[in-house]
């Protein structure tokens, strides 16, 4: 058997974050003594990791999360508590993160995982082998999934699943995927003295999480320094946005657009976002940088089958058309919650809490300006992310994410979205520039939970279609 413990390099920068300055977070952690207390109520490592050090920004958020968490890890629930975290290491695998790997690689050995396990996934039980395609598929294409999937893990036989654990599966991997669009997404930094759990310590943390983060020096992403960058400066950057809000707001006082032209706009936003991650992002690494990267790849890759499957655009160009999911017959608040909580109780309360904190919290704040009402561009991020996964709203003019989310910042949506593993600091500087740090963690935390309902709706969705 290989030696398990292979060094993790020590990040470049110091703190939790890679992109946010150690004396931000760190301010807002001594004041806080409700994090000291969630950490000791709700976290299952028992310390302030940096993932809660930079949620702490947003206690009020913080809570709910820690609180669906510690629900999913650790409370009663249709599985085991070691397949719950193999579950967890299978997911963030599918984006190579090996923070969260090593997190739960060491909670899988505390709740009495089968060490064997982590050599791969042909050392696991046949059952848990059987998650691979939805694990797959939800974390990179959810549309595709259908009931027939729900079927072949639920078919009687002795590797099948029950509908509660494979719920209880699905809220896992989602979790997980999503939690990883938030670790790359801010920058996370390795925990700085990991404990080593049985001599086993699995995944150095690769390039990406931590020379690229902080020095970002391969990736050359043309459309960061092209169109609206060094033409205006941050400052009127942010009023002219504020301008646009207000006269957008008073448009939407004055005329309502015809069903067609919603349809028409949501559309183009949708074709549009293929153009938003271009080639660039993709072609600009240095050769080296991807042997690095597939030698990386091997260690995460014991946990997945197919690695190189992964997002394509729901609009991709001379395909098929996908169907739009009409977000209006198959709603969270509807369908997916009660369908959840049926399940496996209570866990949709708690995530319907998690939902509603990220998009209704605000401090009325931008930038340096005060009293500023946001909902407006809280409903374009969370919209804009449910859009790159197809859904779309009736009710919503897709108008107002072309008016809203410029093209950096969509750049930053799509990679931490759907490729959270390519994330660099430029992209996270290159949006917002006279926004605070807490600002920009809270979009992070608003493209998490949009991901994590997506990906939601379209396996409820797969669910209640088996049942009926």
């Amino acid at each position: 058997m290989k030696d398990k413990r292979i060094r993790v390099s020590q990040p470049l920068t110091r703190g939790p974050s890679a992109f946010i300055p150690e004396k931000e977070v760190v301010q807002a952690n001594t004041v806080d003594e409700r994090t000291n207390f969630l950490v000791e109520e709700y976290s299952t490592s028992g310390r302030l990791d940096n993932i809660t050090q930079v949620m702490s920004l947003h206690t009020q958020y913080l809570e709910s999360f820690l609180r669906s968490q510690f629900y999913m890890l650790r409370m009663d629930g249709p599985l085991p508590l070691p397949h719950r975290h193999y579950i967890a290491i299978m997911a963030a695998a599918r984006h190579q993160c090996s923070y969260l790997i090593n997190m739960h690689v060491d909670e899988f050995l505390k709740t009495g995982g089968i060490a064997e396990w982590l050599n791969g996934l042909q050392y696991v039980p046949q059952r848990l082998k059987n998650l691979n395609e939805i694990n797959k598929l939800l974390a990179h294409r959810p549309w595709l999934i259908t009931k027939e999937h729900i079927q072949k893990l639920v078919k009687t036989g002795e590797n099948n699943w029950s509908l509660p654990e494979l719920v209880h599966a699905v809220v896992l991997l989602a979790h997980y995927h999503a939690l990883a669009s938030f670790v790359f997404g801010s920058g996370i930094n390795p925990e700085r003295d990991p404990e080593i759990s049985n001599g086993f310590r699995l995944i150095p943390v690769n390039n990406f999480c931590v020379c690229d983060l902080a020095n970002d020096n391969n990736i050359e992403n043309a459309s960061l320094t092209g169109s609206n960058f060094g033409i205006v400066d941050s400052l009127s950057e942010l009023e002219a946005l504020m301008e646009r809000m207000k006269r957008l707001q008073e448009e939407r006082e004055d005329e309502e657009a015809s069903q067609e032209e919603m349809t028409t706009r949501f559309e183009k936003e949708k074709k549009e976002s293929l153009f938003v991650v271009s080639g660039d992002t993709f072609h600009s690494f240095p050769h080296s940088d991807f042997e690095d990267d597939m030698i990386i790849t091997s260690d995460v890759s014991r946990y997945i089958e197919d690695p190189g499957f992964g997002y394509e655009d729901f609009a991709r160009r001379g395909e098929e058309h996908l169907p739009t999911f009409r977000a209006q017959d198959y709603t969270w608040e509807n369908h997916g919650f009660s369908l959840v909580n049926r399940l496996y109780s209570d866990i949709g309360h708690l995530l319907d809490e998690k939902f509603r904190m990220v998009y209704n919290l605000t401090y009325n704040t931008m930038a340096t300006h005060e009293d500023v009402d946001t909902t407006m561009l809280r409903r374009a991020l969370f919209n804009y992310v449910h859009c790159m996964f197809g859904i779309r709203y009736d009710d919503y003019d897709y108008g107002e994410v072309n008016q809203l989310l410029e093209r950096s910042l969509k750049v930053y949506i799509k990679t931490v979205t759907c490729y959270p593993e390519r994330t660099t600091k430029r992209m996270y500087d290159s949006y917002w520039r006279q926004f605070k740090h807490s600002e920009k963690v809270h979009v992070n935390l608003l493209l998490m939970e949009a991901r994590m309902q997506a990906e939601l709706l379209y396996a409820l969705r797969a669910i209640t279609r088996h049942l009926t």
